[in-house]
């Protein structure tokens, strides 16, 4: 008896234990996938300070309501708020700068007729801070963000068909906006982001994907992007995937990590592969 009241002690107390060292669900809702990266020294240090731009936009900040009641923010160059074809661009971690903003005047000009809207993720956080950036990816809550996405897929009209496209924290993003974008996805671009890998997750995704990604990364390497193609194809998705002889961040042209010549292939990957489906 003694030896029984010992052992349910011990198992109670391991669970005890075991359920103080972890998040509840409720304490894990939210967070960013990528979030976790965030306290590793190695992860800040491969974000380098944006250098700063003369940036003189084609486009304009504009707000669009969401069914939380606070309303959304973009970057947005439009072309024709009738027409039939919009490109989401999702910012990095630092919040929606004026490199985003920049990217985004250059897709407008590369994909005609669509209208193009860069979302700010961060309702308004910008920051050249490794520390601030690293605080605002962990404290992103999904929620506001699935709501922040339906906001602007409601604004550019429910007969437009959407392709996303980011980096980093917004590749993971981009791929999230075209799960929730369901049969109006036209497209999913991701640079070394964060895959969604549950296939049940995947499972309301229409849109074709093209993954960027960096031989050398640390954090999204390429068992995880190989893990994420495989669940895709598994499934019946269609995607295809590039992984380069260069590290995390390859493409952003003011990293020391810069790759000139992945970059521009990278660039032109992700170009032809909207222009076909917008």
């Amino acid at each position: 008896m003694v030896i029984r009241i010992s052992l349910f002690l011990f198992i109670a107390l391991s669970l005890m234990f075991s359920s103080c060292g972890s998040e509840s669900p409720e304490a894990q809702k939210g967070t960013d996938s990528m979030a976790k990266f965030t306290k590793e020294e190695a992860f800040r240090e491969a974000h380098e300070k944006p250098e700063k731009l003369e940036f003189t936009g084609k486009g304009k900040m504009i707000t669009f309501e969401t069914s939380d009641g606070k309303p959304g923010s973009a970057y947005a160059i439009i072309n024709d708020l009738s027409s039939n074809k919009a490109l989401f661009v999702v910012h990095e971690w630092w919040g929606l700068n004026d490199h985003i903003k920049k990217e985004a005047d250059r897709l407008y000009s590369e994909l005609e007729g669509v209208n193009v809207l860069a979302l700010d993720m961060y309702d308004g956080k910008v920051t050249d801070k490794r520390e601030d950036a690293a605080k605002f990816m962990q404290g992103v809550n999904e929620d506001r963000l699935n709501t922040i996405i339906r906001g602007a897929m409601k604004y550019v009209g429910e007969d437009a068909k959407i392709a996303t496209i980011g980096w980093c924290f917004g590749g993971g993003w981009s791929l999230k906006a075209s799960i929730l974008a369901e049969e109006r996805g036209a497209g999913c671009v991701i640079y070394y982001g964060m895959p969604v890998s549950e296939p049940a997750k995947l499972t309301p995704l229409k849109a074709d994907v093209l993954g960027l990604f960096a031989e050398k990364d640390g954090w999204i390497t390429p068992e995880i992007v190989n893990k994420f193609s495989d669940v895709m194809k598994a499934i019946g998705k269609n995607i295809e995937t590039r992984q380069f002889d260069a590290e995390h961040g390859f493409a952003n042209p003011s990293s020391p990590r810069y790759k000139e010549a992945a970059a521009q292939e990278a660039n032109v990957l992700a170009l032809d592969f909207l222009k076909a489906r917008l």
